[in-house]
């Protein structure tokens, strides 16, 4: 069973994947978002810091024996801005208010879930990576065959739409394979389920289909086998649901493997087209939140002004207690 994991951090997580601050010039609002406390050196280098922090918690049992318990917790969330020339602070923070109320009503029935995608990830972004290559075997996670994708080819991930990322082989025998890194952010041992996603096809002169895998870093081997067998754009998904850690290695990347299922014969390609993929995570922790109140308590007693809202929120955590 995976270990429970801090409902601050949890909250933290989704407010931080989740958040969008448009400002007045179309760009997007440079967030920080932390568990407790406001950085006041942080927000001169960013536009808002939010803090999640617990309140308090009220254990409760549920039944006669006990053993079944629910933990409804009170949590804290602050945002931070602060004014400066040529900043309209106090906008930011309405704004940002109205995305904190978003985020929590819309992720209320699954705030322990986390989807990982490649929008907005190029060859020079930190996390994630995508690569090709082509071989008679299934390579390794480490191989030093695999090329990465450029920026362009990323760009093809970033949505799922018609323009796919394609590539082919040519010599006989050999597949077309990608290779997809997936950066997890939680701590592997809080992880309770992840399901992987392949949205794509392969074509070959034996026949089409594509071959889905995920790499088992305790045992370095691919495992858990899915296959697609059309000629135009269809979802392969592998879902892990026990021993999960063990597909997520000591940095938190997860390795999810396609390939063609039929190699080229020498004369005609192995092809395999890609247009997305991610891995939506779920860890053991709180299964509901949502929003009980929130309050402005702005700063205005001297310069520069610090535009403030303090939100409570209830989650609720259920658990089972063994018995020795």
């Amino acid at each position: 069973m995976a270990q429970i994991e801090e409902p601050t951090v949890t909250l933290a997580r989704l407010l931080e994947n989740n958040i969008q601050v448009v400002k007045d010039d179309g760009s997007l609002a440079d967030i920080c978002v932390t568990t407790e406390y406001y950085n006041r050196e942080l927000l001169k280098d960013v536009d808002g810091q939010v803090t999640v922090g617990l309140d308090h918690s009220d254990d409760q049992k549920l039944g006669f024996s006990a053993t079944l318990r629910r933990r409804v917790g009170y949590a804290r969330i602050k945002i931070w801005v602060v004014e400066r020339t040529g900043f309209a602070g106090r906008q930011i923070r309405n704004k940002l208010r109205e995305e904190v109320n978003r985020v929590v009503r819309e992720k209320r029935t699954k705030p322990n879930q986390t989807v990982y995608n490649y929008v907005n990830i190029g060859a020079e972004t930190a996390g994630h990576g995508a690569y090709y290559t082509g071989s008679s075997s299934e390579l390794a996670p480490s191989s030093v065959e695999w090329t990465e994708f450029s920026s362009a080819d990323y760009k093809k991930l970033w949505q799922s739409d018609e323009n796919s990322f394609s590539y082919e082989q040519a010599e006989n025998g050999e597949y077309s394979l990608l290779l997809f890194c997936i950066k997890i952010e939680s701590n592997k041992e809080f992880v309770k389920k992840a399901v992987l996603k392949f949205e794509g096809y392969g074509t070959a002169p034996a026949g089409n289909g594509v071959t889905v895998k995920v790499w088992n870093s305790e045992g370095s081997e691919w495992q858990n086998t899915q296959t697609g067998t059309g000629d135009a754009d269809e979802d392969v998904t592998i879902s892990l649901e026990s021993s999960v850690a063990d597909y997520i290695d000591s940095e938190g990347y997860m390795y999810l493997l396609a390939r063609t299922t039929n190699p080229s014969d020498g004369v005609s390609p192995a092809a395999i087209h890609c247009d997305y993929a991610d891995c939506i995570v779920t860890v053991e922790g709180i299964c509901y939140v949502d929003m009980v109140s929130y309050r402005d308590t702005d700063d205005v007693r001297f310069k520069p002004y610090i535009w403030r809202t303090e939100f409570t929120v209830k989650t609720w955590l259920f658990e089972e207690v063994t018995i020795t």
